[in-house]
């Protein structure tokens, strides 16, 4: 049985550390680390500037690893991302070259700005943590997983994410401008890169599955799985919404309630537990919601709509 305890603590240590780049978002960045605790993908949405690859990069090196960033623009090929095979003509057969998917944390930045085309090739890869090239399969690193940066889809240049490529991410999360106090040590300290720099890891892959183990070892009570399925049931059904919630959504919400509780200090996911991480979780599988901003109106309806166990 792992240690609770000491998940937790470790937990409010990496939690500190982020806290001490990204300013004044306890939130968000609870929210970030559940969801990688959570074995998920992370989608981080908001207008550029507000640091939004800071906190991607400052996740990375905190877990203790290996990442790699690429900027995704409107000529990348999925080539580029995954990897190419070419012909060595002193052997006469084709070699793979990995692309930057092989890495345990790829950072996809500003992943909204290429093609439909090279956005689905991240599908298998967010999936079943392997890729396919000329029909051989190939295994990703483990752990691994993708923090994608994206900015609003009204901005010029910009590709909406399907669906299906949105679902694969647990979680979607928006920082948000700082308020004044934060801004002002913003404008005031040290250059946030020039802080990355200087950043220890805290972790790194063993360690970290420890912490994963220990998400999935917390508790979910029948109460707790009845509130979750009348959530799934009552998004079915709501009026401005073409699409509820799937199954997989449920299984996602309760891995990232697992984490939230974790975060918290308890080996129990209690129903506030559920609430806090539904909104990220939900809005942007709930057809209908779009924006963040309409995506949080039909999260608290849903809310609304199922009475508390």
């Amino acid at each position: 049985m792992p240690d609770l305890k000491h998940a937790s603590q470790l937990s409010g240590r990496i939690l500190e550390q982020l806290g001490q780049i990204v300013l004044g978002k306890p939130h968000a960045l609870r929210l970030s680390l559940a969801c990688l605790l959570a074995r998920g993908h992370l989608l981080i949405e908001d207008q550029p500037g507000v640091g939004k690859t800071t906190l991607a990069h400052a996740l990375a090196v905190t877990l203790g690893l290996k990442f790699q960033r690429v900027q995704f623009t409107s000529d990348l090929l999925p080539a580029d991302l995954i990897g190419v095979s070419i012909f060595d003509v002193r052997e006469q057969l084709f070699r793979f070259h990995p692309g930057p998917v092989f890495s345990q944390v790829l950072l996809a930045d500003e992943i909204n700005r290429t093609t439909p085309k090279t956005q689905s090739a991240l599908l298998e890869a967010m999936e079943e943590r392997q890729v396919t090239v000329d029909g051989k399969p190939h295994p990703l690193p483990a752990p691994f997983f993708v923090i994608a940066t994206q900015n609003p889809s009204h901005q010029i240049g910009t590709f909406p994410l399907p669906e299906s490529q949105l679902d694969r991410f647990l979680m979607r999360i928006s920082l948000g401008l700082p308020d004044a106090a934060a801004e002002r040590a913003l404008l005031a300290g040290q250059d946030r890169r020039e802080l990355l720099a200087q950043l220890q890891a805290l972790t790194d892959a063993a360690t970290l599955e420890v912490l994963q183990d220990a998400c999935a070892a917390v508790h979910v009570g029948d109460r707790i799985l009845d509130y979750v399925q009348s959530l799934l049931a009552a998004s079915r059904s709501m009026s401005g919404v073409a699409q509820g919630l799937s199954p997989r959504s449920g299984i996602g919400l309760l891995a990232a309630s697992r984490a939230w509780a974790l975060i918290s200090g308890r080996d129990h996911v209690r129903p506030e537990d559920v609430q806090a991480v539904l909104p990220t979780v939900a809005g942007h599988r709930l057809h209908g919601g779009g924006t963040l901003h309409g995506a949080d109106a039909l999260v608290r309806k849903l809310v609304e709509a199922v009475p508390l166990p």
